[in-house]
């Protein structure tokens, strides 16, 4: 049954059928798919489309009719208004069954490539607190939810529009001030809300998106298995004073907070929130701190990159150098190295490795790591790999047996994947974020390379998002 409400119906007794894409549910009335936030297959539920295309819509549960068998509580005290964890109320058990799903229907549908039997995921011990890092937004223009807004006692002025937290959804203006997120080591938590409540009382400006002025504009905390915290902070100083501010805010964090080992700060004046290319400030400890992998330790500075899931990380890359069937012998190349993660973990098992990333500070990390773990042969370039992986790169340092590949979400620029076809490799070990791009990827070595495995990593309890390694032999 349906009936109207300004000009977009409402859908009544509807039952939700399946798990789709980007965390939502989905079902279908009438021959249209429509997809729903926040629900889990089971649910009865009436309806409120918020957005009709011609094959699907966008709905939000309205009255919740009755609750699936397979629903849990989720953890959270923030869960569905923050919208970083949206698979909480979804068993852990039956996340797996949905990004293996996941995983073998893009592989089919996007690559349409032959592909082997997909191995089980391999699902994370720990289902919460498993982040090694967390980033935050400060925001001048706090988002309020409707039951906030129906308080009658509630007075909107501008120290309680001041929020830390994570963005809206679809808000690139808004953030919803967290008090507490369960993804990381508790300490996280007194870290960030002693900022809050030190630059409220302090009557610090908070950043504004829109006017690109406030002084508390972001914050990004690490831990490590090693025990290790780092803070950093970005200010944007623009007014007099400001940087006497920063620092009395850096003084309390650091007095009240001796588990920070790196305390550092950045003055980011631009219009976007990315600080890679701007100068990065100690205020207190050193530049870095250490995480550890089996017998390894890697040095992670503000800028670099790491698997923000350290343990599972440890079962990603252990797949990795499986895969790669390393006898020693082999020459690999590990494109996308980030601070030389893979390269290094898999160096001992290789006669030589070549890394490329195109940030540079993370590859004179990936530099150190080798030199901290007596390793000698490694070999690290920094650029665009578009560039720096050339038929004359692969001339002067050897056509490799082995290509290990962990690109970004948006896969390999095609001209790579033309290089590397030309390299002729005998195995690839592709690692992937991003299983759509991962197939279309896929797609294009096929003419050259077969499918001989497909392992599913779940890196990231709670979310739809899962890791991939696919092993490629040439044909």
């Amino acid at each position: 049954m349906t009936r109207k409400k300004k000009d977009l119906p409402i859908l009544e007794n509807v039952t939700i059928t399946d798990v789709a894409a980007e965390g939502k549910a989905l079902t279908r009335v009438n021959d249209m798919v429509v997809f729903v936030p926040f629900a889990v297959p089971g649910d009865i539920v009436d309806l409120q489309v918020r957005r009709k295309k011609h094959s699907y819509c966008e709905a939000t549960i309205l009255r919740m009719v009755k609750e699936s068998p397979i629903r849990v509580k989720p953890a959270c005290r923030h869960f569905g208004i923050c919208g970083g964890c949206k698979w909480q109320n979804l068993p852990y058990n039956e996340q797996l069954k949905a990004k293996q799903k996941q995983v073998e229907d893009q592989l089919k549908r996007i690559g349409k490539v032959e592909l082997p039997p997909c191995r089980p995921i391999l699902g994370s011990e720990k289902t919460l607190g498993y982040r090694n890092k967390l980033e935050f937004g400060c925001c001048n223009r706090r988002w309020f939810t409707k039951e906030e807004l129906a308080n009658d006692n509630l007075v909107i002025d501008g120290q309680n529009k001041n929020g830390i937290g994570f963005h809206i959804t679809g808000a690139f203006d808004k953030i919803y001030p967290i008090e507490e997120c369960l993804l990381m080591d508790g300490l996280q938590n007194n870290i960030r809300n002693e900022i809050r409540d030190f630059a409220l009382a302090h009557n610090y400006s908070f950043y504004d998106i829109r006017q690109q002025t406030g002084l508390l504009r972001d914050i990004v905390i690490r831990c490590s298995n090693s025990g290790e915290w780092m803070v950093i902070i970005q200010f944007c100083m623009k007014e007099d004073g400001d940087e006497a501010r920063a620092h009395a805010l850096l003084d309390d964090l650091a007095s009240k907070f001796p588990q920070i080992t790196s305390l550092l700060y950045v003055d980011n004046q631009k219009g976007n929130d990315t600080f890679g290319d701007l100068p990065v400030k100690v205020y207190k400890g050193a530049d870095h701190i250490f995480l550890l992998m089996d017998d390894l330790k890697f040095k992670v500075g503000p800028k670099s990159f790491y698997q923000t899931n350290t343990d599972q990380a440890r079962r990603l890359y252990g797949v990795a150098r499986e895969l790669a069937g390393l006898t020693g012998k082999e020459l690999v190349y590990d494109l996308y190295t980030g601070t030389g993660t893979i390269a290094n973990f898999v160096a001992r098992s290789a006669r030589k490795v070549i890394g490329i990333e195109y940030v540079a500070d993370a590859i004179e990390d990936a530099k150190e790591n080798s030199r901290i773990n007596g390793i000698d042969n490694t070999l690290f370039y920094a650029g665009d790999m578009k560039d720096i992986l050339t038929p004359a790169f692969i001339k002067e340092h050897g056509h490799p047996d082995v290509i290990i590949t962990d690109p970004p979400r948006a896969g390999m620029y095609q001209g790579v994947v033309q290089t590397i076809m030309e390299a002729a490799p005998e195995r690839i070990v592709y690692v992937s974020c991003n299983p759509a791009t991962q197939a279309r990827d896929l797609s294009l070595l096929d003419s050259a390379y077969r499918v001989e495995a497909v392992q599913p990593v779940d890196m990231f309890p709670q979310t739809p998002h899962v890791e991939n390694v696919v092993l490629l032999k040439r044909r």
